[in-house]
């Protein structure tokens, strides 16, 4: 039986029922568990923690036994035994039968994360720890009521956010959209009934994790007239800050009406970013 770990979270024993590649650089995996009927979100950027089995095993190892301290005795695991933790959004709920999908990016040289998803097949057991409350903090997409234009950047990690937040803005909902890639063949169709512009961007090797283009297509967009704008940017961590300069100082957006995250830091794995915190 999954304990609970601190509401609104908690432990979810999940498998893999399926595979799919979206792309080059792009797999979608389906988990179900019977724990998922608990499972509560009304985000479309809730963020997740997604604990992977340590290389050579077959399951994760997460002492969920111990409640609130689950995460110091995580710690102290052996590290050849101990489960992989990696942040995630989801992409997407489904009821019956009860399914979450989340979208993985591919990379080389391969992560642990990365090296997982690529082999994955069902009945692959991973354990999440997620919402059991639909409102909660791990929703950081949250446009004021009285937004008049949506304003959203995302690299590939960001990419199942930006989906999952165009599938749900309102018809009429002006939103301009940019969406950084690796490779061309990793663009997707977006389903909105917003009245969207979506410009995909193709990063370069340059070896930033921001690449140049993302900044100059920002600053030549001409944006629609609006009052009240809210903006969302999400990728690696510097890249995401320089766009929200650019945003607050060069565009004049209230700073209290942008919201950036940090998904990942270029140079620095999740274990690092953690224990910098």
């Amino acid at each position: 039986m999954t304990t609970a770990v601190a509401a609104p979270f908690r432990f979810f024993s999940l498998q893999v029922v399926r595979t799919r590649r979206l792309g080059p650089s792009l797999v979608r995996v389906s988990f179900t568990g019977e724990d998922l009927r608990y499972f509560l979100s009304d985000g479309r950027d809730q963020s997740l923690s997604l604990f992977l089995p340590a290389e050579g095993r077959t399951e994760p190892a997460v002492p969920v036994e111990l409640g609130d301290g689950w995460w110091q005795a995580w710690r102290e695991l052996p590290d050849d035994v101990r489960a992989v933790m990696r942040s995630y959004t989801l992409r997407s709920l489904r009821r019956h039968p009860d399914e979450i999908d989340i979208d993985f990016v591919l990379h080389e040289p391969a992560g642990p994360a990365s090296r997982w998803a690529a082999r994955a097949s069902a009945g692959d057991k991973v354990q999440l720890l997620g919402p059991a409350v639909a409102d909660n903090r791990a929703i950081r997409f949250r446009p004021p009521e009285d937004t008049d234009l949506v304003l959203l950047w995302g690299d590939e990690t960001a990419l199942p956010a930006v989906s999952a937040i165009l599938e749900a803005l309102p018809a009429g909902q002006r939103a301009r959209v940019w969406l950084e890639v690796r490779d061309a063949a990793d663009i997707q169709d977006l389903a909105t009934e917003a009245d969207a512009e979506i410009t995909w961007l193709v990063a370069e090797e340059t070896g930033a994790a921001c690449s140049p283009m993302a900044l100059d297509a920002l600053r030549d967009a001409r944006l629609p007239d609006a009052e009240r704008p809210y903006v969302w940017i999400a990728g690696e961590s510097g890249c995401v800050k320089e766009l929200r300069r650019h945003f607050v100082r060069e565009r004049g957006v209230d700073r209290r009406r942008v919201t950036f995250v940090g998904y990942w830091r270029q140079g620095m794995t999740e274990e690092q970013l953690r224990a910098a915190e």
